[in-house]
């Protein structure tokens, strides 16, 4: 089991349920949308950001990035740690059908998938920090992942091939690059894949 400082940020109590059988720590829900005007949430989110720090675990789809987006525009940025789950196709046990754009979310995500998504944002047993790697916006338009005409399917690729949410944006995807790998190996990647 993880074991977390920082308070861990979802969508909602399906997805806490789900969570706590991989993670110990403090799990809030936003209530999907309902984090837009619950103000005492956002105060007691800002106070374990302000304190300990979060961690953003939403679902991979638009929602999820909305929701996400919110959040990080509310409380410092040094504050945050961003996991992400995969793009996996598929449905929910307790649902009649899937999601909207068919999405598997958190609460679908397997024991291994969720240690995996928290190891690449850099969470692991025993660890207490992200060392920056080096890679920023530069060293994605040298490798024509921003800038070029095709540079969104080409993310898209190595999103994929990293088993990362192909939504990401350039920002967002040098947050988790640096957590998962050196800009060598993105530059290596890229040449194998692209």
């Amino acid at each position: 089991m993880l074991s977390v400082s920082q308070a861990v940020i979802v969508e909602g109590k399906y997805d806490k349920i789900r969570l706590s059988s991989v993670l110990d720590g403090v799990i809030i829900c936003t209530d999907g949308f309902g984090i837009f005007t619950d103000k005492d949430k956002m105060r007691i989110i800002r106070h374990y950001a302000d304190s300990v720090g979060i961690i953003i675990l939403t679902d991979s789809d638009a929602a999820g990035f909305k929701i996400r987006s919110y959040l990080k525009g509310s409380v410092r940025a040094d504050r945050i740690i961003n996991v992400y789950i995969p793009d996996i196709f598929g449905k929910e046990r307790r649902k009649n059908l899937p999601s909207k754009e068919g999405k598997l979310g958190v609460e679908g995500m397997d024991e291994k998938t969720l240690y995996d998504a928290f190891a690449k944002a850099g969470i692991t047993p025993g660890s207490t920090s992200r060392p920056a790697k080096g890679i920023d916006k530069l060293t994605l338009y040298e490798l024509g992942l921003t800038g070029a005409p095709d540079a969104v399917s080409r993310r898209r690729r190595v999103l994929e091939h990293l088993g990362l949410p192909g939504r990401m944006t350039p920002n967002s995807m040098t947050d988790i690059l640096n957590t998962m790998i050196s800009p060598e190996e993105l530059r290596l990647l890229c040449e194998e894949i692209l």
